[in-house]
């Protein structure tokens, strides 16, 4: 049998160079005014996605599942570590009729089929909490590279929104990216661990870039930040290097994630697991967002 061809491989046993992605970034016709520099950086603003009262019923909805007793036995809730405080509760699309709703709007999905050429489906949904003096952040990291080790994601032609729910300031944790870094893929060094994914939920050690690969990068791209009022969103590709640092501050900062791929990149196999992670937080169920 032939093996299997790996455009990006990663977890490899010692460090290899930088790839640099020969796939497109928009795959489609850029229709919106904003998101005219998506190619060129990697991601897209766009201010006031949702309104003040949606943003009000949605913040609302999100910490009325924080107090669903059953939902503390689910694995689809993940607690900060150390604490009882929620971090993240996946496939919220599926909890919660509200955000089915919203994943199915124009100005939601109809993005994500602007920049990548076809119809799409949710890889992967959760709503992010991120509490004040304790909320923990997210390491350096591209999204891809652990889709395509861990969930079988044959190439970057998935994008993410991440909307907030919370002011988002320049001291709270908000999402830094780099500009640019999208055309690059960072592979990342050591074998996959069994069942880790729980643990790299809280915090990542698996995946991520060395110090010098950070700053290779940052020294090249440099550094920008999402920062905006509750309603706001953030659209960016799957590659990007992104991280958040902790928040201190006594502000709140949280978000609805959600994953859109493409129906012409549907995972298979991992490229470097032993099995695919639980389909919370990979889905495999590929069905077209309608």
């Amino acid at each position: 049998m032939l093996a299997r061809m790996d455009r990006y491989p990663t977890r490899t046993p010692e460090p290899v160079p930088h790839i640099e992605r020969t796939d497109p970034t928009v795959w489609g016709t850029v229709e919106s005014e904003a998101l005219a520099g998506f190619e060129t950086d990697g991601y897209a603003v766009l201010d006031a996605l949702l309104d003040p009262m949606e943003v009000a019923d949605f913040s609302a909805e999100m910490h009325r599942l924080t107090q669903e007793p059953e939902l503390w036995l689910d694995d689809r809730l993940i607690a900060e570590k150390g604490s009882r405080r929620v971090r993240s509760i996946f496939e919220v699309h599926k909890l919660n009729a509200a955000v089915a709703d919203l994943v199915r709007e124009s100005r939601v999905a109809g993005l994500a089929r602007q920049i990548l050429g076809s119809e799409v489906y949710i890889h992967q949904s959760r709503v992010n909490y991120m509490p004040g003096f304790e909320g923990a952040g997210f390491y350096w990291h591209s999204d891809f590279e652990t889709w395509h080790a861990e969930d079988g994601m044959p190439a970057p032609r998935a994008v993410s929104l991440s909307i907030a729910l919370t002011d988002n300031h320049p001291y709270n944790g908000s999402l830094m990216v780099m500009p640019g870094s999208h055309n690059t893929f960072v592979p990342c060094q050591g074998a996959t661990p069994d069942d880790h994914y729980r643990e790299s939920l809280r915090e990542q050690q698996i995946g991520v870039p060395r110090r010098s690969d950070i700053t290779e990068l940052a020294n090249k791209h440099g550094l920008a930040q999402f920062t905006g009022a509750a309603g706001s969103a953030l659209l960016f590709d799957s590659n990007i290097m992104h991280g958040s640092a902790n928040n201190i501050t006594p502000f709140p900062r949280s978000n609805i994630f959600l994953v859109f791929n493409s129906v012409e990149n549907t995972l298979v196999a991992p490229y470097a697991a032993a099995a695919p992670r639980p389909t919370y937080i990979g889905s495999r169920d590929f069905t077209p967002i309608r």
